[in-house]
């Protein structure tokens, strides 16, 4: 299986997410962000997701979904998006096949314990389907905007 590329299609996967089976096909004819986050109910993520949450109505103006995504189960993300009333779906990845197609996953120093775990990583992918940003390594202040800012240069 090949790993993203920026600028190029998305290789083929289908992954099981809150609101059905999403096919990489299905993310043409709106732009898409896809950020991969490490864990629901942790701070920086809850933080992060109600980011996007808040700025949801301005990524749907600018014609641009947004799915999130991360390595817990289904139950976890169905509870998490009642309880902060997230608008958009989750993916649930517990295999990390979609993690390694982004190639999110990464050693972590976690209590001084080698650790392997999500980057957060947040990807733009343009309504041909295309890779057209990526960020690595996000810190959670002042990123979604920064998102926001990106795709509604899009349109």
């Amino acid at each position: 299986m090949s790993t993203v590329t920026l600028n190029q299609p998305l290789p083929e996967f289908t992954a099981q997410a809150t609101n059905g089976e999403l096919q990489s096909s299905d993310l043409q004819g709106q732009a898409t962000v896809l950020f991969f986050y490490p864990k629901n109910n942790t701070p920086g993520c809850t933080t992060e997701s109600k980011g996007f949450r808040d700025h949801h109505a301005e990524f749907t103006a600018a014609n641009c979904r947004v799915i999130g995504i991360s390595r817990d189960t289904m139950g976890s993300h169905q509870r998490v998006i009642k309880k902060l009333e997230l608008p958009y779906p989750l993916i649930a990845d517990p295999e990390e096949a979609i993690c390694n197609l982004f190639g999110v996953m990464k050693e972590k120093n976690m209590f001084g314990k080698k650790v392997k775990g999500i980057e957060r990583s947040t990807f733009l992918i343009d309504s041909q389907g295309n890779l057209v940003q990526e960020w690595r390594k996000v810190k959670v202040p002042g990123h979604v905007e920064e998102v926001l800012a990106a795709a509604q240069a899009l349109t």
